[in-house]
C-alpha cells in the first residue's frame, strides 16, 4: 500500500507535518500565543520536549488521518493524494504565535472523483472517504486516553510524562477531528452532513466532547 504514495505526497506530508507541529508546540509552550508570553515562562529542555512530543502526536495523528483519507479513496475505486497549502501553513503558524489557535488545514487529500471505468464518486462514497479522517483521529483518542490514565494513577493523578503524552495526544487528536467535522468549505464535516446527518452528529460530539474534557483534565 506504500508504494501508492507518491514523492511529491511524502514531501508535501513532511512540510506539513513539520508546520503543524509548529503550531501545537507553539500553542503547549504559551497557550496564549507568544504575544501573552510572560509570566509562565518555561525552560528551553521543557519547549524541546513539549515539540518532540508535538511531532510524534502529530504525526500519527495528521499523517493517518489524510492517510485514512486516501486509502479508503482508493478502497472505492479512486485516486487521491495529499497536496499541502503553503499559505495555509503559514496561517496555521501564525495564528499559534501571535493569538494561540490552530487553524489545522494544511492541506487536503484531493480525490479524483472519477474511476477508471467513468463512474463518479456517490454522496455516499464522498461521506464515508471524508468521514474516515475524523474516525482516524477519535480511535486514537483511545491509546492516548489510556496513557493519560495510566499516568495519573502512577502519580497518584498527578502529570508525570506518561500523563502529560496522553493529554497531548488526546488533545491534538480531538482538535484535528473536531476542526475538521464543522461543515463548513472543503472541511470532511460538510460532506459527512450531506451524506448521514445522524453520523454527522454523532461524529462532531464525539470530537468536541472529547476536546472539550481533554481541556477541563489538563486544567484541573
Amino acid at each position: 500500500m506504500l508504494e501508492r504514495i507518491t514523492r511529491r505526497e511524502e514531501a508535501d506530508l513532511f512540510v506539513a507535518w513539520i508546520a503543524i507541529s509548529i503550531s501545537f508546540a507553539i500553542i503547549f509552550i504559551s497557550p496564549g500565543g507568544f504575544l501573552n508570553f510572560g509570566s509562565g515562562r518555561i525552560s528551553a529542555v521543557t519547549a524541546l520536549v513539549y515539540f518532540g512530543m508535538s511531532l510524534v502526536v502529530v504525526f500519527f495523528g495528521f499523517i493517518l488521518h489524510e492517510m485514512a483519507h486516501k486509502f479508503t479513496a482508493i478502497k472505492y475505486g479512486y485516486w487521491a493524494e495529499f497536496r499541502k497549502d503553503n499559505m495555509m501553513l503559514l496561517v496555521a503558524v501564525a495564528l499559534a504565535a501571535l493569538v494561540g489557535v490552530v487553524f489545522a488545514a494544511p492541506g487536503a487529500t484531493m480525490i479524483y472523483n472519477m474511476r477508471a471505468d467513468g463512474r463518479m464518486i456517490s454522496r455516499e462514497e464522498n461521506g464515508k472517504i471524508s468521514a474516515a479522517g475524523p474516525v482516524t483521529n477519535l480511535i486514537l483518542c483511545i491509546p492516548f486516553a489510556g496513557l493519560l490514565l495510566y499516568g495519573g494513577l502512577s502519580s497518584g493523578f498527578g502529570l508525570n510524562f506518561f500523563a502529560l503524552v496522553g493529554i497531548v495526544g488526546l488533545q491534538v487528536n480531538a482538535m484535528i477531528a473536531a476542526f475538521n467535522m464543522l461543515p463548513v468549505s472543503v472541511l470532511d464535516g460538510r460532506k459527512v452532513l450531506a451524506w448521514n446527518p445522524a453520523i454527522f452528529i454523532v461524529l462532531i460530539v464525539a470530537a468536541f466532547g472529547i476536546l472539550v474534557a481533554s481541556f477541563y483534565l489538563f486544567i484541573s
